[in-house]
């Protein structure tokens, strides 16, 4: 049975999909029906769930920290996302894209050579992304440091980027399961969202 809970902070709904300490899904929208909606979306087909009416300890923390990285604070709690019903290659994805620290971005041609496949490909992944904001797929975007595209409307990506400011000042790389994945500070999308306005 999968659980789903969904609260709201200061006008945004977050919500959670999760069986035991297993997340299935993560979501966050302007209303309480689009959280669920988000949620419902992302879980297997096959499996019950029930909307939780009192919160699990767990429910309650994993909820705390979709706030957390929407409101652009640095997070290092760690759940199990279940990804079993997922391809081999969105998991590589997945498993990419959470490496991404706050202050930070990537492209989905970085991504791409770093996990294989192309640019297009990490695209598609990140525009079914199940587990936002958790998995930062915000984070991604163009190689010229365009936005993209992102599920939830360009300008709340602009926003989650602003609020993840940390006034780095240069690219850096991080090891990926023995690949390279290039990084670079959000200043950088942030000034080009600013030279096309």
């Amino acid at each position: 049975m999968i659980n789903l809970y969904v609260k709201e902070f200061e006008g945004v709904w977050f919500g959670v999909a999760f069986s035991g300490e297993e997340i299935f899904a993560t979501a966050f929208a302007e209303s309480e029906k689009k959280a669920l909606q988000s949620i419902l979306r992302s879980i297997p087909f096959n499996v019950p769930f029930q909307e939780l009416e009192t919160p699990s300890a767990f429910a309650e923390r994993v909820v705390a920290v979709l706030g957390d990285i929407y409101n652009g604070r640095d997070v290092s709690a760690k759940f199990s996302l279940a990804t079993k019903h997922l391809s081999q290659y969105t998991r590589k994805i997945i498993e990419a894209t959470l490496s991404i620290p706050t202050g930070y971005a990537t492209s989905y041609g970085a991504i791409a050579k770093a996990v294989g496949g192309s640019p297009r490909a990490v695209g598609n992944v990140m525009a079914k992304n199940p587990f936002a904001p958790l998995v930062p797929c915000h984070r991604v975007v163009s190689s010229d440091y365009g936005l993209g595209g992102y599920g939830g409307g360009l300008d709340v990506k602009i926003q989650l980027l602003m609020r993840e400011r940390r006034g780095y000042k240069s690219k850096k790389e991080i090891s990926l399961n023995g690949e390279k994945l290039l990084l670079f500070p959000v200043e950088f999308v942030l000034d080009k969202v600013k030279e096309n306005t």
